[in-house]
């Protein structure tokens, strides 16, 4: 029976699409789903312990938002570490040591890219904009701007494509298991690849308050020089990211009201880039990491789909399905 007909507030699915398949977070557990080498999908499933429900603190308005991330930022670096893995071949695979540096790096880059570059970048026009109010608006638009432009050229490589295309796929399996569909490759194709609560949406809300607040904020301390505006604004994170997220959470469960559609239009907009049209292998994926969330009620809408399972932890074994099942798609 679902949360709306025992008249429970519904459970939201989501998740994030990682190398060569999709994650996929539930009420208590949260799943992977990567296409292997070799063909088979490799599916693994772990317990979901929020932060939220160990620290009360992050229950409430605003701080919510920052549990949220941080469960975010745990869940989905663990969850391409291992797809980075199990997306490759054995001798290509890298160690721990590696991944860590990997993900280190990819931190770095982000800070120097999207909080130093912008605020470099136009420090020089410092004495060409005498007004302090838009001196802190022009960085914020150049911020905003190296955003769009790193989305639109990371879009063009081969990798990432395929990494969006998953994203399409995630979104494209979310919807049909909204409309009640079987979950199945032909009906999940038949949704679209945008979806309102998608991170996309927040990461261009979450610059569009880095916008409004650092412009008005830094327009009333002055103009702080650069070595003490680059830190300020890394420690106003967490209060960017917790006004973003209650801004996202409008968007739950109102998808059909004028003002939130407007209000997301632009993150819709942004979804054309970081989204693209999954193959129906994709989706197929997609839908094995959804079923490994979902109430065992549910998980009776999932197709039979003729990929071979590679059940990795906390996945149960799974049999190989016979040569005369695999003929006909099951």
């Amino acid at each position: 029976m679902s949360d709306q007909a025992r008249g429970e507030r519904p459970f939201y699915y989501g998740g994030q699409a990682v190398l060569e398949g999709v994650m996929m977070r539930g009420q208590d557990v949260w799943s992977l789903a990567v296409r292997r080498p070799k063909g088979e999908i490799y599916l693994e499933r772990h317990p979901l312990r929020p932060l939220a429900a160990r620290v009360r603190l992050f229950r409430v308005p605003f701080f919510r938002g920052i549990g949220v991330l941080v469960d975010s930022l745990v869940i989905g670096v663990r969850a391409l570490a291992i797809s980075g893995n199990q997306a490759l071949e054995e001798d290509e695979q890298l160690s721990d040591r590696q991944m860590g540096w990997s993900l280190g790096i990819g931190a770095a880059f982000f800070t120097a890219l999207f909080i130093l570059a912008p605020a470099a970048g136009t420090n020089w026009l410092s004495r060409m904009l005498p007004n302090n109010l838009v001196f802190n608006l022009v960085e914020g638009v150049a911020r905003l701007g190296f955003f769009l432009v790193y989305i639109l050229v990371i879009s063009l490589l081969r990798d990432i494509r395929r990494v969006f295309q998953y994203h399409g796929a995630e979104h494209q399996t979310i919807h049909c298991y909204e409309a009640g569909l079987p979950l199945e490759p032909g009906n999940v194709g038949r949704f679209p690849t945008l979806h309102v609560r998608c991170g996309t949406n927040f990461l261009l809300i979450l610059f569009v308050v880095t916008l409004v607040l650092f412009t008005v904020a830094f327009s009333l301390l002055g103009r702080p020089p650069l070595l003490v505006r680059v830190p300020l604004q890394i420690l106003a994170v967490p209060v960017i990211v917790g006004i973003a997220y209650e801004g996202i959470r409008l968007g739950a469960g109102r998808e059909h009201s004028a003002l939130v559609r407007a209000m997301m239009k632009p993150g819709l907009w942004l979804q054309m880039l970081t989204t693209k049209p999954p193959s129906p292998d994709m989706h197929e994926v997609a839908i094995r990491a959804l079923e490994q969330v979902l109430p065992a009620a549910d998980q009776a809408r999932v197709a039979p789909l003729p990929s071979r399972l590679a059940a990795g932890q906390g996945v149960a074994p799974v049999s190989e399905p016979a040569e005369e099942d695999l003929a006909k798609g099951g």
